[in-house]
C-alpha cells in the first residue's frame, strides 16, 4: 500500500527470506501499515533503524553474527524510543527477560503470528508492552528461582557440547571436583535429576543455546 503520516512503519528482521516474505504480505494488506523495509541480522537491523526510523521494529532473536538481544540493546542505547517486538519460536522464560531487559516491548510466538502479530504491532505503535499469556506465567514461575553464576553456566555449557568432568575441568581450567560442586548447585538451582535433565531444562529456559 501507500505510505501516508498516519502509517504505522513496520521494519522486519529475520535471516529467513520466507518469513520476512510472509510478515511483508500481511502488512501490505493492511489500510495502517506499510513495510519500511528488511534486514536478516543485528547488523543490518542497527543500520536499516538508522536510516529507516521505523514506528515498529519485528525483531528475530537467532540470527547469525548479532544477534537480535544484542541488536535490540544497540538499538535502544541510541534510539530510546524505538519500539521492538520479538518474534521468535522460543518461549524459555530466560530468554524473555534477557529480551525485555535489552528494551524490547513486546514478545511473540511464531506460532501465534497468524492469530496476534497485527494487534501487537498496534499495540506496541500505541505504546503498550505486549506480553503472551503463557509467556508471562513461564516468568512468573521461575521469578524466585536463584540464577546460575557466570562459572556454573561455562560448566554447563560445556557439559551441553558432551564433554566429561575431566574436560570440562581441563577446558576451564579449574579441577574435577570443582566441576563436580558445581554441577551439584547446577542440578540444585535448575531442580534437575542429573546431568542430561539439566541442559534439557537449561536449553528449554533459554539459559543456554547449543
Amino acid at each position: 500500500m501507500t505510505s501516508t503520516d498516519s502509517s504505522i512503519r513496520v521494519l522486519i528482521v529475520d535471516d529467513h527470506p520466507l518469513m520476512r516474505e510472509g510478515i511483508a504480505a500481511v502488512i501490505a494488506g493492511q489500510t495502517d501499515m506499510v513495510l519500511a523495509g528488511e534486514a536478516s541480522d543485528g547488523r543490518e537491523a542497527v543500520e536499516a533503524y538508522e536510516t529507516l526510523r521505523p514506528d515498529v521494529v519485528l525483531m528475530d532473536l537467532r540470527m547469525p553474527g548479532v544477534d537480535g538481544i544484542e541488536a535490540i540493546a544497540a538499538i535502544r542505547a541510541r534510539w530510546p524510543q524505538a519500539r521492538i517486538i520479538v518474534l521468535t519460536t522460543y518461549r524459555g522464560d530466560v530468554q524473555v527477560v534477557r529480551a525485555l531487559s535489552a528494551g524490547a516491548s513486546g514478545y511473540l510466538l511464531k506460532s501465534l503470528l497468524r492469530r496476534e502479530l497485527l494487534d501487537t504491532i498496534r499495540d506496541v505503535h500505541g505504546g503498550a508492552r505486549r506480553v503472551p499469556p503463557e509467556i508471562a506465567a513461564g516468568i512468573a514461575e521461575h521469578l524466585s528461582d536463584e540464577s546460575l553464576s557466570a562459572r556454573e553456566l561455562e560448566v554447563l555449557q560445556s557439559v551441553a557440547a558432551g564433554n566429561a568432568n575431566k574436560l570440562v575441568a581441563t577446558d576451564l581450567g579449574i579441577s574435577e571436583e570443582t566441576v563436580k560442586a558445581h554441577m551439584k548447585n547446577i542440578l540444585a538451582k535448575l531442580g534437575a535429576r542429573d546431568r542430561t535433565h539439566a541442559v534439557t531444562i537449561a536449553i528449554k529456559r533459554g539459559i543456554i543455546e547449543l
